[in-house]
């Protein structure tokens, strides 16, 4: 199938490595013009380089930190009119709730809510005017079903949803969309850090969380990046257009509801 995003210009956030390299690498191999970033300029110059050998597409890599100020407004030079932005960041550390400082739920609330709605605040306008435009929010599978001591992460990206129902309602009109995917177990570093702090809190070996947490899934394994990237792609084409405000979990079936 055609997305029609051949041409199309994106910024992918958090994206050299994991569910946002995923997502940059769907939407590169779809035609799109892809700005990159992360922390870690060598890191990110090597995804940069893998990408663009990968798909033939235009890949700009910009070494920044997206949960600052001066970090936006990199991204945002080098892609001043996006046409497709996905918001992604790392979330804080797993820890019991009662360790959490005022710091701490200040720097959980500013990666995962604020600078999402800070960047969607820059861009929306010219997507309006445009005709076109596709915000992807990547979330937490928590956001529907909180794990204990992610309770900061599970709060900040579910106060993003709530903000963004709203904002997705105001747009539609102009052909603009605002979507999130909540992402259950994939095969990412993050799983296992949160594997290896599960195992530092509990005395069980990572090996046993991993399978427990395996044996949680009814699909009987670990999501994999590339199928997060595809539904990431899908969201942002000509033909989601009539989708908006809308949360989709990929879980492998993990969350035990119908709705």
């Amino acid at each position: 199938m055609d997305l029609g995003l051949a041409g199309k210009r994106a910024i992918v956030c958090a994206s050299s490595k994991g569910l946002g390299r995923a997502c940059a690498t769907s939407l590169a191999r779809e035609g799109c013009e892809v700005v990159i970033n992360g922390r870690d300029a060598a890191a990110l110059k090597s995804t940069a380089d893998e990408i663009a050998r990968a798909t033939g597409a235009k890949i700009h890599a910009v070494a920044a930190d997206v949960g600052t100020a001066e970090g936006r407004a990199a991204l945002l030079a080098a892609c001043p009119s996006p046409d497709i932005l996905v918001n992604n960041n790392g979330g804080p550390p797993a820890r019991d709730f009662r360790e959490l400082s005022h710091g701490d739920l200040v720097a959980g609330v500013e990666a995962n809510m604020l600078t999402p709605i800070a960047l969607i605040q820059a861009v929306i306008d010219g997507m309006c005017a445009r005709g076109f435009g596709r915000v992807v929010n990547i979330t937490s599978g928590s956001v529907k079903a909180p794990l204990p001591n992610l309770d900061l992460s599970s709060g900040a990206r579910a106060g993003l949803t709530a903000f963004v129902a709203g904002v997705a309602r105001q747009v539609a009109a102009r052909n603009v969309t605002i979507n999130s995917i909540l992402p259950g177990a994939f095969d990412t570093d993050r799983l296992k850090a949160i594997a290896k702090a599960a195992s530092q809190r509990t005395g069980q070996s990572v090996e046993d969380i991993s399978a427990g947490r395996l044996r949680s899934i009814p699909a009987g394994r670990l999501g994999d990046p590339r199928e997060f990237g595809e539904l990431c792609a899908w969201l942002a084409s000509a033909q989601a257009g009539y989708i908006t405000g809308q949360n989709f979990l990929i879980d492998g079936g993990a969350f035990p509801g119908a709705f």
